[in-house]
Protein backbone atom coordinates (compact mmCIF):
# COMPACT_ATOMS: atom_id res chain seq x y z
CA UNK A 1 0.00 0.00 0.00
CA UNK A 2 1.32 3.41 -0.95
CA UNK A 3 -0.09 6.81 -0.03
CA UNK A 4 1.13 10.01 -1.64
CA UNK A 5 -0.03 13.45 -0.58
CA UNK A 6 0.16 16.45 -2.90
CA UNK A 7 -0.94 20.04 -2.50
CA UNK A 8 -2.89 21.51 -5.43
CA UNK A 9 -4.26 25.05 -5.16
CA UNK A 10 -6.41 25.10 -2.00
CA UNK A 11 -6.68 21.32 -1.83
CA UNK A 12 -4.75 18.43 -0.42
CA UNK A 13 -4.85 15.32 -2.60
CA UNK A 14 -4.10 11.87 -1.20
CA UNK A 15 -3.39 9.25 -3.84
CA UNK A 16 -3.94 5.68 -2.67
CA UNK A 17 -2.36 2.73 -4.45
CA UNK A 18 -2.66 -0.95 -3.56
CA UNK A 19 -4.68 -2.70 -0.86
CA UNK A 20 -5.84 -0.68 2.13
CA UNK A 21 -6.34 -3.61 4.47
CA UNK A 22 -5.70 -4.19 8.17
CA UNK A 23 -2.01 -4.89 7.57
CA UNK A 24 -1.54 -1.57 5.75
CA UNK A 25 -3.78 0.54 8.01
CA UNK A 26 -1.20 1.40 10.68
CA UNK A 27 1.26 2.81 8.13
CA UNK A 28 -1.53 4.52 6.18
CA UNK A 29 -2.80 6.40 9.23
CA UNK A 30 0.73 7.74 9.69
CA UNK A 31 0.92 8.62 5.99
CA UNK A 32 -2.33 10.62 6.10
CA UNK A 33 -1.36 12.58 9.23
CA UNK A 34 -0.69 15.73 7.13
CA UNK A 35 -4.33 15.57 6.00
CA UNK A 36 -5.52 15.53 9.60
CA UNK A 37 -3.27 18.44 10.51
CA UNK A 38 -4.44 20.54 7.53
CA UNK A 39 -8.07 19.43 7.51
CA UNK A 40 -9.27 23.03 7.21
CA UNK A 41 -8.50 22.67 3.50
CA UNK A 42 -10.57 20.68 1.00
CA UNK A 43 -9.30 17.10 0.89
CA UNK A 44 -9.43 14.82 -2.14
CA UNK A 45 -9.02 11.09 -1.61
CA UNK A 46 -8.05 9.76 -5.03
CA UNK A 47 -8.71 6.02 -5.20
CA UNK A 48 -7.84 5.46 -8.85
CA UNK A 49 -5.19 2.87 -7.98
CA UNK A 50 -6.82 1.55 -4.81
CA UNK A 51 -7.50 -2.16 -5.31
CA UNK A 52 -9.23 -3.02 -2.03
CA UNK A 53 -10.45 -1.33 1.15
CA UNK A 54 -11.18 -3.13 4.43
CA UNK A 55 -13.05 -1.88 7.48
CA UNK A 56 -9.71 -0.56 8.78
CA UNK A 57 -9.34 1.49 5.61
CA UNK A 58 -12.91 2.76 5.88
CA UNK A 59 -12.16 3.81 9.45
CA UNK A 60 -9.22 5.91 8.17
CA UNK A 61 -11.47 7.60 5.60
CA UNK A 62 -14.02 8.29 8.33
CA UNK A 63 -11.33 9.77 10.61
CA UNK A 64 -10.26 12.13 7.82
CA UNK A 65 -13.89 13.12 7.18
CA UNK A 66 -14.59 13.80 10.87
CA UNK A 67 -11.48 15.94 11.24
CA UNK A 68 -12.30 17.92 8.09
CA UNK A 69 -15.93 18.43 9.19
CA UNK A 70 -14.80 19.68 12.60
CA UNK A 71 -12.75 22.35 10.82
CA UNK A 72 -15.50 23.31 8.37
CA UNK A 73 -14.00 21.56 5.37
CA UNK A 74 -15.05 18.65 3.21
CA UNK A 75 -13.65 15.44 1.80
CA UNK A 76 -14.20 14.31 -1.78
CA UNK A 77 -13.58 10.70 -2.79
CA UNK A 78 -12.57 10.41 -6.40
CA UNK A 79 -12.08 7.60 -8.93
CA UNK A 80 -13.39 4.62 -6.97
CA UNK A 81 -13.73 1.30 -8.74
CA UNK A 82 -17.03 -0.54 -9.01
CA UNK A 83 -15.94 -2.97 -6.27
CA UNK A 84 -15.02 -0.20 -3.84
CA UNK A 85 -18.20 1.70 -4.71
CA UNK A 86 -20.12 -1.44 -3.73
CA UNK A 87 -18.35 -1.49 -0.35
CA UNK A 88 -19.26 2.18 0.12
CA UNK A 89 -22.91 1.41 -0.74
CA UNK A 90 -23.12 -1.62 1.57
CA UNK A 91 -21.60 0.27 4.51
CA UNK A 92 -23.50 3.52 3.98
CA UNK A 93 -20.30 5.44 3.31
CA UNK A 94 -21.71 6.48 -0.06
CA UNK A 95 -23.88 9.03 1.75
CA UNK A 96 -21.04 10.31 3.96
CA UNK A 97 -18.76 11.47 1.16
CA UNK A 98 -19.04 13.46 -2.01
CA UNK A 99 -18.11 10.91 -4.69
CA UNK A 100 -16.69 12.03 -8.02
Amino acid sequence: METTIQRADNQLVALFSGRLDTAAAQQTIQDVQPLLEAANTEIILDCKDLEYISSSGLRIFLTIRKEAASKGSKVIVRNISADIRQVFVMTGFISLFEIQ
